[in-house]
Formats: structure tokens, sequence, C-alpha cells
């Protein structure tokens, strides 16, 4: 398997790394979000790189979850007022 998965978190929400933090220290719900999505997509990432095997109509029903979560984070982010900076 490679070294870099794609689709992770950071990856979909470059701008909003501070935030996730933030949100998944404080915010269970969040944290239990982004622990699911890291945990389908690696099952995701594993299917299409036949590291292991799965049927085309599971991959596809795997994708829709993980964009529902993507959408429900999103939402939680856009929600999420930034930490005031510090100087």
């Amino acid at each position: 398997m490679s070294a870099h998965t794609p689709h992770e978190l950071h990856d979909e929400f470059p701008h909003d790394i501070e935030a996730m933090h933030w949100l998944k220290l404080g915010n269970a719900h969040f944290s239990k979000l982004a622990d699911h999505y890291h945990a389908l997509n690696r099952a995701i990432h594993r299917f299409e790189t036949e590291v292991e095997r799965c049927s085309d109509f599971h991959v596809e029903r795997l994708k829709k979850q993980r964009l529902n979560l993507l959408d429900e984070i999103a939402v939680m982010l856009e929600d999420t007022e930034p930490e005031p900076i510090r100087a």
C-alpha cells in the first residue's frame, strides 16, 4: 500500500486543519465523525488498491458513506469560529 492515502481530511480541508484539531479536542461528535471517516477512507483505499477484495457495489456504497461524512464535517467546520490568534 502506498504511503499516502488519498482523500485524507487534511487534503479535503487544507485551510481548516487548525479548526479540525480544535474540534477533535473539544467536540466528541466531530471526533467520532473524523475517526469514522478515517477508517472508512482507509478501507476504500485498501479495496481500490486491491490489498483487500470486495464487490464494486460495496466500494460504491462505502464511497457514498464517505461523501456523507464529508458533508457533515464540512458543515461543522463552517459553523466553527476560528480560535483567536495569540501574540
